[in-house]
């Protein structure tokens, strides 16, 4: 009887010690923008559409200004939920996207479309590692009960069984990134089993053209965002007594525009077109649910004990037409013979100048493509209000947020925790440099990025072209510097070749 006493005892201290640890333990959400360009947030000078949620976000935390995306969805989101940089072989290893559109085309029964779905994930995509660590795995190892709303996977197709085997315990999304450009799909996924969403009726989800001037409201009756974020309160509310992570990887404000409805603050702007205000819209929708998880948090009691991080893939992109001269030099343009002036929004026709003066825009290596919002809030660790110029990408949250769930990064991985930089204390850590990839070879093929500002781009490797910039003194890229520094760029030559199709150190070292 004693045994078993003391057996009790002991498994109601271990309960409760395990309790105290993670009451004590911060959520983490973090909410990832689609082709948000870094100029469309008020705190890194917005000036047409306002941003009063996020804005309030890098009031209360800290705002990143050397920080790096992909240069489009799939190998963004598959950086950041691998830990390692999208130039390492299998970065750019994604599956077509379109079959399920395709079978929707053909009205397909629901069970049919269930097995062709799982027969073409498991032929076309790679074989994940059996000790392959992601992001979400590494939460759950801290404890933490996982979820995404969204684009779910890292593109461009994928099913429950890859899903789970990322690390979610529970989801709500698209499994195909080609239906995400419609905001009316027909049906969604819920861990593994399909809902309807009433009355949205076409196949392609209701994607609008490229035009915008269709009506607003086009497309369907219930918006995919309006779903998620549903969906996301009621995650938070279900599960308020224990650590979650929660990662929203919203299609908003990825085109082309579709809007329910206008927001008040567009309506009768004469200086803006339809598709501008739709997309303006769009942008402020996305600030609106910031505010609203951010309520909710707060109601729930969270709020102090939640660790929130907003960024976005890539850079910006431009859905409100007419396009300007830019697309025609990226469908024309002689690759070898980019530089930066040839690929700058602002001086060519944007509006909204969403990519605050920077050259280049999604799928371009120039900082208007790849270079990121991250803003990070935690009410009582870290100080309000602040900036850093810490060199940090997406790879490096899975990192940061084992630090912050108490457990040991996997071995190998390119993460870099910038935890310290968070609390304001010293980073001993820090990149030497960060590499982007560019498969598509779009506006540069791939870039290295220093600690020292100094950044190169590859154009064309064969022809031996490169260009050379230093971001510190020349954000906007309007000075090409490799003529006057030949010893730099050879060194950031041979480093970035390095890196390229590299091997992965977080598998090969297990």
């Amino acid at each position: 009887m004693k045994a078993i006493i003391t057996l009790l005892i002991t498994l109601s201290l271990s309960c409760s010690l395990n309790a105290l640890e993670n009451a004590s333990k911060p959520n983490i959400i973090l909410i990832y923008a689609d082709d948000l360009g870094i100029g469309m947030l008020g705190c890194y000078g917005q000036k047409v559409i306002s941003t009063p949620n996020i804005d309030q976000l890098a009031d209360e935390g800290v705002k990143f200004n050397n920080y790096y995306g992909g240069v489009f969805c799939a190998p963004s989101r598959w950086s950041l939920l691998t830990g390692m940089h999208d130039a390492r072989l299998g970065g750019w290893q994604h599956t077509g996207s379109g079959l399920l559109m395709r079978l929707g085309k053909k009205d397909t029964p629901q069970d049919k479309i269930q097995k062709a779905l799982d027969e073409y994930v498991e032929l076309e995509s790679s074989p994940i590692p059996e000790n392959e660590v992601f992001l979400a795995q590494v939460a759950q190892q801290a404890g933490y009960k996982t979820a995404q709303f969204g684009k779910l996977d890292v593109g461009f197709l994928t099913n429950h069984k890859r899903v789970k085997r990322f690390g979610w315990d529970y989801y709500e999304g698209y499994y195909s990134h080609s239906r995400c450009h419609g905001f009316y799909p027909p049906y969604l996924w819920r861990n593994g089993e399909r809902f309807e969403l009433e009355g949205n009726t076409l196949h392609n989800c209701g994607k609008m053209s490229e035009r915008g001037n269709e009506p607003v409201g086009s497309g369907g009756e219930t918006y995919s965002q309006n779903v998620f974020i549903d969906g996301i309160l009621k995650f938070i509310r279900q599960h308020k007594d224990e650590p979650f992570f929660l990662y929203h990887s919203t299609q908003l404000p990825h085109g082309p525009v579709a809007i329910p409805t206008l927001h008040p603050d567009f309506i009768d702007d004469e200086n803006l077109s339809l598709a501008e205000k739709k997309y303006a819209s769009m942008i402020k929708m996305l600030d609106d649910h910031v505010g609203l998880i951010m309520k909710e948090l707060k109601t729930q009691g969270l709020d102090e004990n939640t660790v929130v991080a907003f960024t976005s893939d890539n850079g910006h992109e431009l859905y409100y037409g007419p396009k300007p001269t830019i697309y025609k030099k990226r469908a024309n343009g002689n690759k070898a013979n980019f530089t930066g002036d040839k690929w700058r929004t602002s001086e060519d026709g944007d509006v909204f100048n969403g990519a605050g003066g920077r050259a280049g825009v999604k799928r371009a290596v120039y900082q208007g493509g790849l270079q990121c919002p991250m803003i990070v809030r935690w009410p009582g660790k870290i100080k309000a209000g602040g900036e850093t110029e810490l060199l940090s990408s997406h790879y490096d949250f899975l990192a940061t947020i084992a630090e912050i769930g108490g457990v040991k990064a996997p071995t190998g991985k390119d993460s870099i925790s910038y935890l310290p930089t968070l609390l304001g204390t010293e980073q001993d850590e820090k990149h030497d440099y960060v590499i982007v990839n560019n498969n598509t070879n779009r506006m540069g093929r791939s870039t290295i990025i220093t600690k020292d500002g100094w950044k190169l781009i590859e154009l064309d490797r064969e022809q031996n072209q490169f260009q050379l910039y230093n971001i510190k003194d020349d954000n906007e890229e309007r000075h090409n510097l490799e003529e006057k520094n030949p010893e730099i760029a050879e060194r950031l030559k041979k480093q970035l070749l390095s890196e390229l199709d590299s091997e992965r150190p977080d598998l090969s070292s297990k």
